[in-house]
């Protein structure tokens, strides 16, 4: 059982659950601290955890599964536990039901508006397995997908979307989208044989790159307009500004010529990047608004 566990914690990549996570927390803190004037509660806390969790569960294993014939003929991904058989597709379709059955649980914990918005939730975590088989703009769709945590956080706590909490959503998906094109850029050859779609399989590497740039320069102002909206401190220009130094940095150890040091760009950058945003803005929340 507990080899089990591995198996499907490696599945669904247990570890880049830090990417997200934070922002699911910074949504809910800033909606709390925003609209209702103090922290939120931690049974809220723990819901939007659990709601995180189940949601992220659902959406990995539903894309291990439905890419398992490609990823067995990808070098790349050949490891993975599917295409290994290292789990049974039955078994990963009952780790879907329960991680789909785990994030209805917790939005029926929260509000009505967590369970209007649900279906949308869902289906926008089935649809971006499919994409790269029909466009392009594949990236996008899963940084609208993986904005929904931030989001998510907000509507927890708030019952309500504000321009703010927009704002919000577009930074974390422009962010994820322009990371996501990054990563992609080392499947370039093997999805232009197999006729999957990517902005690095559809313009190359170094347009792909440049696009990138200029997707993280959007989640920049995005930054910027929070700041200005939600009238922010100090400690948030601060975060920010180690965030900008995290992107510079992520673009300036990947090349055209080089891809090398594109697993740093992708994870350690990434994961650093959202404790640092969150940490800095949980500060500025608790000295400025306590």
């Amino acid at each position: 059982m507990f080899k089990k566990t591995v198996v499907f914690l490696q599945m669904i990549k247990f570890e880049h659950t830090i990417f997200a996570l934070p922002f699911a927390f910074m949504g809910a803190l800033l909606g709390s601290m925003v609209v209702l004037g103090h922290l939120p509660s931690w049974p809220q806390m723990g819901w939007v955890l659990m709601a995180m969790f189940g949601a992220r569960s659902a959406a990995m294993g539903l894309n291990r599964l439905i890419d398992r014939v490609s990823d067995k003929k990808n070098p790349r991904t050949a490891g993975r536990a599917i295409p290994a058989g290292l789990l049974k597709i039955s078994e990963v379709i009952i780790f879907i039901a329960v991680s789909f059955i785990l994030l209805f649980w917790a939005a029926s914990n929260l509000n009505s508006l967590s369970m209007k918005l649900l279906p949308i939730a869902v289906f926008m975590l089935v649809i971006y397995s499919f994409t790269k088989r029909f466009t392009w703009l594949c990236h996008v769709v899963l940084g609208l997908t993986i904005a929904l945590a931030p989001l998510g956080g907000w509507v927890a706590v708030t019952g309500e979307v504000s321009a703010a909490a927009m704002v919000f959503y577009f930074t974390i998906t422009f962010w994820v989208a322009g990371f996501d094109i990054v990563y992609a850029c080392q499947d370039i050859d093997f999805d232009r044989k197999e006729g999957l779609n990517s902005i690095p399989s559809r313009f190359g590497v170094a347009n792909s790159l440049i696009i990138a740039k200029v997707f993280h320069i959007v989640t920049a102002l995005g930054f910027v307009g929070l700041f200005l909206m939600i009238d922010l401190g100090w400690w948030y220009a601060a975060g920010m500004l180690i965030a900008y130094l995290i992107l510079f940095y992520e673009h300036y150890i990947v090349s055209p010529k080089d891809l090398s040091r594109l697993q740093t760009a992708f994870f350690w950058m990434n994961g650093v990047l959202s404790i640092v945003v969150f940490g800095f803005t949980f500060i500025d929340l608790l000295v400025n608004r306590s």
